[in-house]
């Protein structure tokens, strides 16, 4: 009788133990990070059980609230862990490496040839998207032949933190890594334009000979830079890009002989359920020297931008963009550019202010307008890479607009890639290239808008 009494305690506790752990459980989870198995990721979030380390998944809504540390330990693993899912990040397709792979340095070949610059300011919960695929471009072109510049603007969100805890990560791999602090804050300023240019200046510096006297000046590491001839500039901005947008900058930039590939960035003026507008329309001019759509300066609206390059003089440019073929233009940024490091190098070219004398417009512009007059004029927009500035936002473009993956995949054969028509009348890859336009339409404001020649305040 004693016995059976004592099995049937036994097995109530036992019973009444286990719904305990089982509620425990989960009152941690719900409360303190949700936990996942540590085999599904190499992510730590600092807690032991049963001696196993667990797995911190930072939720969408959560990201604010999270333990700055965890947050910080969180996002520098998920940007060296490109299948990493613990963060909200935008889905990225996996790369297409025979596609891309000519474009890595030859083994043995030790001068850089990839340098990738940022300006980033408060945007912490964008790093883990914009930066793994940065880290996993280089990753994948050689390490070793990549550099990083980053230029942080004092941020008080961490984004700071997690750019600093990147360093000895990234110099591990081989990655010459730069990143500085800057006071410069564009926003409310008299000079914006002067502002922003500096700011971008800042991050080219290590391009420039007398990068080691400015490097001491600054407290940073002096380093020998000795750059290829045929080096190029990826610039970013804060934008949600995956590995196959940089790469396929990249790659246009080199099969088309390129001296500038720019994306097409986007912006939604509502909701999931409206159609994306093109938004570097300040920026950006056609071949023909016009907008990207009319804006009619009688109000300055937006109300024709889903139709892009409507000008008679774009017709070419449209059947292109239509195609999502490379399409030659005048100006252009975009959110992601790739770009030759040769007239850089040479002290020809750089980001400026604008002159008394000259059209206001904006320093990628007056960029471009410089490469233009140095005899760098092979500019052009990539319409199968596709950007926007969140990572909520950047899944809804990637799904209106499609993933550069997914327009890549119906290209033609070779013949189409050489120049001759492709199926169903679909113009060819390559570009012909022409030049300049006579004209370039000068917007101070959109209410403002009128003509004038290309080469404006260049003393020719």
């Amino acid at each position: 009788m004693i016995s059976r009494f004592k099995r049937r305690f036994l097995l109530r506790f036992q019973t009444g133990f286990a719904v305990f752990l089982l509620l425990y459980f989960l009152v941690y989870c719900l409360g303190f990070g949700r936990l996942t198995n540590p085999a599904t990721s190499k992510l730590f979030g600092g807690t032991k059980i049963n001696g196993e380390q667990q797995v911190v998944i930072i939720y969408e809504d959560d990201a604010d609230t999270i333990d700055p540390e965890i947050k910080r330990e969180a996002y520098v693993r998920a940007i060296l862990d490109s299948e990493d899912t613990s963060t909200p990040r935008l889905s990225c397709p996996r790369l297409n490496a025979e596609r891309y792979d000519y474009l890595k340095v030859p083994d043995g070949e030790r001068r850089l040839m990839y340098f990738f610059a940022l300006d980033l300011r408060e945007v912490v919960d964008l790093l883990p998207r914009l930066l793994g695929s940065v880290v996993e471009a280089m990753r994948f072109l050689g390490p070793q032949n990549s550099v990083l510049s980053v230029v942080e603007g004092n941020s008080d969100d961490g984004t700071r933190e997690v750019l600093s805890a990147l360093k000895p990560e990234l110099e591990a791999l081989g990655i010459t890594y730069i990143l500085r602090s800057s006071d410069i804050n564009p926003i409310g300023s008299d000079d914006r334009i002067g502002n922003l240019a500096k700011l971008r200046s800042q991050a080219l510096e290590p391009l420039r000979k007398d990068w080691s006297a400015t490097a001491r000046l600054l407290g940073l590491p002096v380093l020998e830079l000795g750059f290829m001839e045929d080096a190029t500039v990826v610039f970013l901005n804060d934008v949600a890009a995956c590995t196959d947008d940089i790469l396929e900058l990249l790659h246009q930039r080199a099969f088309q002989e390129a001296d500038m590939t720019c994306a097409m960035d986007w912006y939604y003026p509502g909701e999931r359920d409206q159609l994306s507008f093109f938004y570097d329309v300040w920026i950006s001019r056609s071949l023909s020297g016009n907008l990207f759509f009319d804006i009619p300066v009688e109000d300055g609206s937006w109300d024709n931008a889903e139709h892009l390059l409507p000008y008679d003089a774009d017709a070419e440019s449209r059947t292109r963009l239509a195609a999502h073929r490379p399409f030659q233009v005048f100006s252009c940024w975009n959110g992601a550019v790739a770009f030759t490091a040769r007239p850089l190098l040479d002290g020809k070219v750089g980001f400026r202010r604008v002159m008394d004398d000259e059209c206001f417009q904006g320093e990628p512009q007056l960029f471009c307008k410089d490469m233009w007059f140095h005899g760098y004029g092979r500019i052009a927009v990539v319409p199968s890479v596709n950007l926007e500035y969140s990572n909520e936002k950047g899944r809804w473009i990637k799904a209106e607009r499609g993933y550069a993956s997914d327009w890549t995949a119906r290209e033609g054969g070779e013949a189409e890639e050489q120049g001759e028509e492709g199926r169903d009348g679909m113009p060819p890859m390559k570009i012909e290239w022409k030049g300049p336009p006579r004209r370039v339409k000068c917007v101070p404001e959109f209410t403002r808008q009128f003509w004038v020649p290309w080469n404006e305040s260049l003393g020719v």
